[in-house]
C-alpha cells in the first residue's frame, strides 16, 4: 500500500491543521502514514534561530494566528493560541513514540494537539498529557515510564537527526517513499497525489 511519513512537532501550529485530518485523508486515499514525531529546536538553531520564527518575526506571528484561525473555522474546530509559544512537547514526543509501538499513538497524537491548541493547555504538564494518554486507551503509569527509557529517549534524538539529513526545515513535512518533500499543512494533499497518482516532473 502506498504510504507518506508524516513528520510533526508538537509546538507545531499548522502540524495541528494536518494531525485533525490527516487519518481521513490518508483512509480516503488508501494510503497508509508513518507516524515521525521530531523536535524543531536543534533545526531552528541550526539555522540561528533561538524561538519560532512566529516569535522572532513579529508580522509573521500575527498573520499565523488569523490564518490558522481562520483555516480552523472552515474546517468546524476551533483554534486557541497556547501560552507560553512555542511549548515544550519533548516528553509528548517520545509518549507518541511509545504509543506508535503499542498501535494508541495516533490517537494520543491526536488528542494532544486538541489539548494544546482547541483548549489552550500546557502539554508540558503531566495533567494534561495523563489526559491524552487516557483518550488514547493507553496505560497511563506505563506509557510514562516507557517514555523515560534510554532507548525511546535515543529514538526521538534519531528523528530529529534524520529529519536535519532529510533536509525537513519545518513542520508538518510529508515525505514519499522515493524521497519527494512536501512541507505545510497545504501541502498534505499533494504529497498523497505524489504517490497515488501520476507525478511531476524530477528535478535534477
Amino acid at each position: 500500500m502506498p504510504q507518506i511519513t508524516f513528520w510533526f512537532e508538537f509546538a507545531s501550529t499548522y502540524s495541528y491543521l494536518s494531525a485533525m485530518r490527516i487519518q481521513d485523508a490518508a483512509k480516503n486515499a488508501g494510503i497508509d502514514i508513518e507516524w515521525k514525531p521530531f523536535l524543531l529546536g536543534p533545526i531552528f538553531k541550526a539555522q540561528g534561530w533561538e524561538s519560532s520564527p512566529f516569535n522572532l518575526y513579529r508580522a509573521k506571528g500575527f498573520y499565523m494566528v488569523r490564518d490558522i484561525e481562520r483555516i480552523a473555522a472552515s474546517r468546524g474546530f476551533p483554534f486557541r493560541m497556547p501560552v507560553p509559544f512555542p511549548q515544550n512537547g519533548v516528553q509528548a514526543a517520545r509518549l507518541a513514540l511509545v504509543g506508535i509501538e503499542q498501535g494508541w499513538g495516533p490517537a494520543f497524537v491526536h488528542s494532544v494537539y486538541w489539548a494544546q491548541f482547541a483548549e489552550g493547555l500546557n502539554i508540558s504538564e503531566r495533567e494534561t498529557l495523563s489526559k491524552a494518554l487516557t483518550v488514547a486507551g493507553a496505560n497511563v503509569e506505563d506509557a510514562f515510564a516507557q517514555a523515560e527509557s534510554a532507548e525511546i529517549k535515543s529514538r526521538l534524538r534519531s528523528n530529529t537527526g534524520e529529519a536535519q539529513a532529510k533536509g525537513i526545515f519545518g513542520a508538518p513535512s510529508f515525505l514519499t517513499p522515493d524521497g519527494e518533500l512536501f512541507w505545510g499543512d497545504d501541502r498534505l494533499e499533494s504529497s498523497i497525489l505524489w504517490v497515488t497518482g501520476p507525478r511531476g516532473p524530477v528535478l535534477k
